[in-house]
């Protein structure tokens, strides 16, 4: 052994001491590994090798090479169903970011008993199924039986064909699915104003500062993380929504509730031939992905220092 080098056997005997866990680690992470190997990582391999090829359950799969991405990029129904997808998420995400903040404010204000029935009033929504708030607000917008028309009429306004008119019908559908998802992002707002020290708000009433002046120099800015979370997955959540339209008005009037999820659905069940429909579901995520990025961008997310 030459002189001044370590033994091996020191050496692994070092690393074990240095990384005595990493064998329980990988035994431990394998299981999700193998999951999103079979579930999710294989699926998208092969559904990226489909979108080269014509393919059909019912003939032989013929390659035709980025045609199908061409077709897609090319179809006006695919970037109005897009456009469609982003209006939707203009007309539910500020809606559903502000009322829950608003109504997070009040729950950690009072007192917890009243606290806990506004969390659980809040909350109820959440576990209800989209199919059946997709039917009660049917009924609700039914235009000769429903509330809201009796509403308008008791007031001597004009009934509305909500989900008949193409100018409306989008709106509609925008009411239960801000109803919807106001119930988990109000809880994880709640979640994370509970978090801010007591001794910040401590310190600004000291400094005679009012409601609005501690939301913006002391809640926003220490919910910056929550809030960046809450956007991301709420654009992404509002832009497939796929449930509602679907039972709603099935796409229509005139295509004015056919949001992205929606179209690809509608193209997969008429076209024998899925590669259209599968390079549609590809552009749809890169669409998700990049968007979400530049969210991240622009809002450039830190860690919070006490």
């Amino acid at each position: 052994m030459a002189r001044g080098r370590t033994p091996t056997y020191q050496v692994a005997n070092s690393n074990k001491k240095r990384y005595p866990d990493n064998v329980m680690a990988y035994v431990m992470i394998a299981p999700i590994v193998i999951m999103l190997g079979i579930f999710v990582i294989y699926p998208a391999i092969q559904a990226t090798v489909l979108s080269f090829y014509d393919w059909s359950f019912y003939e032989e799969s013929e390659f035709v090479g980025v045609k199908n991405f061409t077709d897609v990029l090319t179809d006006p129904k695919f970037r109005a169903s897009i456009l469609l997808g982003l209006q939707f998420v203009a007309m539910t995400l500020p809606i559903q970011l502000i009322g829950a903040f608003l109504f997070a404010s009040l729950a950690t204000a009072v007192n917890r008993r009243f606290a806990d029935v506004l969390k659980v009033s809040i909350y109820i929504p959440t576990i209800i199924s989209g199919v059946i708030t997709s039917v009660i607000f049917t009924i609700i917008y039914d235009y000769s039986g429903g509330i809201l028309n009796a509403v308008l009429g008791s007031l001597d306004l004009p009934g509305q064909a909500w989900l008949g008119d193409p100018k409306l019908a989008l709106a509609a559908i925008a009411a239960p699915a801000v109803w919807l998802g106001m119930g988990l992002t109000c809880l994880i707002m709640i979640a994370g104003m509970l978090d801010i020290p007591a001794s910040f708000y401590e310190s600004a009433d000291v400094e005679g500062a009012n409601w609005w002046q501690k939301t913006i120099y002391i809640t926003i800015p220490q919910l910056k993380n929550v809030l960046l979370y809450l956007i991301i997955t709420g654009f992404v959540a509002s832009i497939q929504q796929f449930e509602l339209p679907l039972i709603m008005t099935s796409g229509g009037p005139m295509s004015s509730t056919e949001l992205p999820n929606l179209f690809i659905f509608n193209h997969f069940r008429g076209d024998p031939y899925v590669g259209y429909s599968i390079a549609a579901a590809l552009l749809l995520f890169v669409v998700l992905g990049s968007v979400s990025a530049l969210i991240f961008r622009v809002l450039n997310s830190e860690k919070l220092v006490d």
